[in-house]
């Protein structure tokens, strides 16, 4: 009862704060640009993360941190686990650089969150047309890293439970090779703490590690692929190796 409790309170204050932060952002559109909008954005991911803590009893910590280029201004892209909505509450906290999220379009439905994330002119798709997001992710995510931001694909489409493995989609190696941008593989077991498709959350440590850099240059498709793969899927059996006993 008591962790109920906890967790409807954490989306209590989740959603309060998200009505007030969107609509500061939504307000300021006329006065401001993309890069400050993103800034109010992350201040309001840092304090989820702090409510989280309190509330929920929920911390979490960075392998690979000396991994993330520091002063580097040429492209990346980020391909990570996605086992809830946490990273994409983390990411914007952890990352130095201004992220660009490849998301799907009915996130713009979502009142004052919605309106927001359009401001931001990040990279939304219809996942019903697979030819078409790939075409618009190859288009605009060219674009976006020219600009020098940083894209956050999640290869694998959607969350997936904690445990399992879905095939990985190739969208994100696909723009990796032809914006000649290398890859950061990121990892995280959030799935043990912040369970998929319940509000229940868990306390404990969520570990998000970061990997080495994964260049394009002089490899296929299919090579990035598995290495991106292989590296990530070794990555969370060591993680959270409880989720892969059965």
């Amino acid at each position: 009862m008591i962790l109920w409790l906890r967790s409807l309170a954490f989306y209590f204050f989740l959603f309060t704060t998200v009505s007030i932060y969107a609509s500061v952002i939504v307000l300021v559109i006329p006065f401001t640009n993309v890069h400050t909008r993103y800034n109010i954005g992350v201040s309001w991911c840092r304090l989820a993360l702090k409510a989280l803590t309190l509330l929920c009893g929920i911390r979490f910590q960075i392998e690979g941190f000396s991994n993330i280029p520091q002063n580097s201004h040429k492209p990346l892209i980020i391909l990570g686990k996605h086992q809830s909505a946490w990273e994409t509450i983390a990411y914007p906290s952890i990352f130095p650089r201004q992220l660009c999220f490849v998301f799907k379009r009915e996130l713009f439905f979502l009142p004052f969150f919605g309106w927001a994330l359009a401001s931001l002119k990040m990279i939304h798709i219809n996942r019903g047309d697979r030819d078409k997001a790939r075409a618009k992710v190859a288009l605009q995510g060219e674009r976006t890293l020219s600009r020098g931001e940083w894209i956050v694909i999640y290869p694998e489409g959607t969350r997936t439970p904690r445990g399992s493995f879905k095939s990985y989609r190739k969208g994100g190696v696909r723009l990796a090779m032809s914006a000649h941008s290398d890859i950061l593989p990121v990892a995280q077991n959030s799935g043990a703490t912040w369970p998929r498709n319940t509000v229940l959350k868990r306390p404990g440590l969520i570990t998000v590690s970061i990997g080495p850099i994964i260049t394009v240059a002089g490899k296929t498709e299919d090579e990035l692929q598995a290495e991106l793969e292989s590296w990530m899927e070794a990555e969370m059996h060591r993680l959270d190796p409880e989720a892969y006993m059965h």
